[in-house]
């Protein structure tokens, strides 16, 4: 069916496959998930950038592409790395193929690999750069830009826009976008919160400058250590008493301000199983996360209280900020979510009043 293609990993590994989606070369970060459906929100997740995503679950794109579900407007990933995919889909919902998909919007696939293996050695040696290409031929040289390869400028490159959602509501919240999913301003808006989303560029001053309720700090991708700016606005931002959340990217650009370290996870949390332990009610959640990077919960200072862990690796999974009239979490919470994590955002309306 596809053409030959390779996946060349940074420790020297080489995987072949056939290609599916846009014909063309890629390198980036691979990393895995391990949902086992919601593909189309994993294609449009902003927190892909510059990563080659490895799908765990073996068949792909059986539901067909369904537009509704699309976590952004375009996909920023690198490249697509899957066991199989469907090329007759079925779904009432269906607008699509996955392949045609991949090839509007010009991003590469890799399929008919031993998925197991390739996530066997992702789990074992850590997350590593890695190469989609057509030919072995210069193997040494594709090796150095492997090597060479960094995701640098994240968020300004997924270019966070603006914009408003009518929540029917009294209350009115500003969501700081740094690369985030529609889900997020959706669950605001379905708790009946008035939303207005502003860009990540946007000042802290402007920003209280609107008077808002409350204020969520979304998620994004990259490292968040490298948003040295926003840092700064977000520590402003949080000595005002304006009620705050931070999820994901914003959970980790929280910490940052308050002083404390973030640090590279061996392989990231990446899928829709991902088991956070509430300290309060002593339940575990089981939630959605994609993140490569962690707070180190040691460096926080004594006000900053650690309410979520992660039952697999005890990372760092919430925070609440006592005298700051704020909170956040790692994972991403769904007001809609069956497992419960709704509550998050009940949590955040009870502060807003």
């Amino acid at each position: 069916m596809g053409d030959k293609a390779y996946l060349i990993l940074e420790d020297g590994t080489v995987f072949e496959g056939k290609a599916f989606g846009a014909k063309k070369e890629a390198v980036g970060e691979l990393v895995f998930t391990t949902s086992v459906i919601g593909y189309m929100e994993t294609l449009t997740d902003p927190s892909y950038f510059g990563q080659v995503v490895l799908q765990t679950f073996p068949l792909v794109g059986n539901y067909g592409v369904i537009p509704s579900d699309k976590e952004s407007g375009t996909p920023v990933l690198n490249a697509y790395v899957v066991r199989d995919w469907c090329q007759v889909p079925s779904n009432f919902r269906s607008d699509g193929e996955l392949d045609t998909f991949l090839k509007t919007n010009n991003i590469p696939g890799l399929y008919d690999i031993d998925t197991r293996a390739l996530t066997k050695i992702i789990r074992e040696k850590g997350v590593m750069n890695c190469k989609l290409c057509y030919s072995l031929d210069n193997k040494e040289k594709d090796l150095e830009e492997i090597k060479a390869y960094e995701i640098k400028d994240a968020v300004k490159s997924v270019n966070p826009q603006g914009g408003e959602i009518d929540g029917k509501g009294e209350k009115t919240v500003v969501v700081w976008n740094f690369g985030m999913n529609h889900s997020i301003a959706d669950s605001l808006a379905q708790c009946g919160l008035n939303v207005k989303v502003v860009p990540a560029d946007t000042k802290a001053e402007e920003i209280a400058s609107m008077n808002p309720d409350g204020v969520v700090l979304s998620d994004g991708p990259g490292n968040p250590a490298e948003n040295t700016e926003i840092i700064e606005q977000v520590k402003i931002l949080m000595d005002k008493n304006i009620p705050v959340m931070g999820v994901g990217l914003g959970h980790q650009l929280m910490a940052l301000a308050c002083g404390a370290k973030t640090e590279k996870l061996h392989y990231g949390h990446r899928g829709s199983s991902q088991p956070a332990k509430f300290s309060k009610n002593g339940r575990v959640y089981i939630t959605s996360q994609n993140h490569g990077y962690t707070v180190k919960s040691e460096t926080l200072p004594d006000y900053c209280k650690v309410v979520f862990t992660n039952s697999n690796d005890g990372s760092c999974e919430g925070i609440e900020y006592e005298g700051k009239n704020a909170f956040s979490v790692q994972f991403h919470p769904s007001y809609a979510d069956r497992c419960g994590t709704g509550f998050v955002f009940d949590m955040f309306k009870e502060m807003v009043g």
